[in-house]
């Protein structure tokens, strides 16, 4: 028989179970106040952004999908398309990867002389050449001086007799994109290719350019060969050409770490840094060392990888032929969470890269961290906020057809508001 519970037993158990039933009550209609008070926020930023736009807003701790706006429409990406490239170039070479820049030799040492030719082969490191350069610019990178030291270390050079031949055959020729014709611009930040000394730049601003940046690069090595002691006469024959199959490796630099490079390419949105990793890609793991072929390489592995297919042209974003969906972007944003590296290359509001003075002194300052990016008639907006109840909302703000410094106020209005979020 079922034992029956005396009347004041039933009392206390109902004292006890009403204030749960109400605090969960409570809770319910806290959560649905504060899902309408986002909801109204980013509803108002979307009608002011216009039609040419789009937002979509996840939360990765309970799956939930806290707003959606042409959320599957695809628009311009501009730089937040770094985030595919990126992204692949940490999938195929690994966070502890590195592009390497060599020296190599075809001769022979006799006691400290090297008779014949040194071939400087280009892998495509984009922070090779000068020290200070690179320190200014990166606060790390390979230097030649490294390089040359590297190499007197190596073989006890103390004299060069012969000539040197700089090699960057592993890219194409192009220094530009496809949205410049494949030109130098200013856009590309750089001249692209796969021996490329200081970006190409023949100043520290990139208003000029070498006119042949793989032939400096061959001259900067002589240069810091004699500037530590190795006798390379002036006379000395340097040009460009392709390292022949039998030369002896003598030694290889190698760049920054694979996360440290997609640190530097995101946080401030480098477009030479994205464009020469796209030709890494293409030729380490696809046909050739060319736009067109790191851009497959890319489509692919975000196509088999995160079941995406956005369309793509380059690897900076400045192609108006790429296309994405606020979607895709968070469904990115959600698989990579847990990716160190990628997540900690992002800009972090109000502190660092491109999000370094927006939302200064507002709550989502250090609470956001992100990928921007910017055309004459884009503004995006992409990344994680860490909202007011501890939860992670994964987001996707995609101007299109609109003035960036009239859309960058409404994007701040609802980033802050997604980090007010307290559901």
């Amino acid at each position: 028989m079922r034992r029956r519970i005396p009347p004041l037993a039933a009392l206390l158990a109902l004292s006890v179970l009403t204030p749960w039933a109400g605090s969960t009550a409570a809770a319910a209609t806290s959560r649905a106040t504060a899902l309408q008070t986002l909801s109204g926020a980013m509803s108002s930023g979307m009608r002011a952004a216009g039609r040419s736009s789009g937002a979509y807003v996840l939360n990765l701790s309970t799956g939930q999908a806290l707003f959606s706006d042409n959320a599957g429409v695809g628009r311009l990406p501009a730089s937040v398309q770094k985030l595919y490239t990126t992204s692949t170039a940490l999938l195929k070479f690994g966070p502890q990867g590195t592009l390497g820049t060599s020296v190599l030799g075809v001769g022979q040492m006799q006691g400290q002389t090297f008779t014949g030719t040194l071939y400087l082969r280009g892998g495509g490191d984009p922070t090779f050449g000068s020290a200070a350069f690179a320190d200014a610019a990166y606060g790390t990178g390979a230097s030649v001086q490294r390089l040359a030291g590297q190499l007197i270390a190596a073989t006890g050079i103390h004299a060069l007799r012969g000539s040197i031949v700089a090699d960057e055959s592993m890219f194409d020729s192009l220094r530009g994109t496809p949205a410049t014709g494949y030109r130098p611009s200013v856009y590309v930040e750089g001249e692209l290719s796969a021996l490329a000394f200081n970006r190409g730049w023949a100043d520290s601003y990139g208003s000029t350019y070498f006119a042949h940046p793989a032939l400096e690069s061959g001259q900067r090595l002589a240069a810091a060969l004699r500037a530590a002691g190795v006798q390379v006469r002036a006379s000395t024959p340097i040009r460009t050409g392709v390292t022949p199959a039998g030369a002896q490796v003598l030694t290889t630099l190698h760049s920054p770490s694979m996360a440290s490079l997609v640190a530097l390419t995101n946080a401030p949105s480098d477009n030479f840094f994205a464009e020469t990793l796209l030709k890494d890609l293409g030729a380490r793991f696809g046909t050739s060392g060319t736009t067109t072929a790191g851009a497959g390489v890319v489509a692919q592995t975000v196509a088999t990888t995160f079941g995406l297919r956005p369309r793509f042209n380059d690897g900076s974003g400045l192609s108006g032929y790429d296309r994405t969906t606020p979607y895709d972007i968070v469904s990115l944003l959600r698989q990579q969470s847990g990716n160190r590296a990628f997540t900690a290359s992002l800009a972090v509001a109000g502190r660092t890269g491109t999000l370094e003075h927006e939302l200064q002194g507002t709550y989502a300052q250090g609470r956001c961290r992100g990928k921007t990016g910017t055309l004459t008639n884009a503004s995006n907006v992409v990344g994680y906020c860490q909202a007011r109840d501890g939860d992670t909302l994964a987001y996707a703000l995609l101007m299109n057809n609109i003035d960036p410094n009239y859309a960058h106020p409404i994007q701040n209005q609802m980033e802050i508001a997604l980090a007010r979020y307290d559901g």
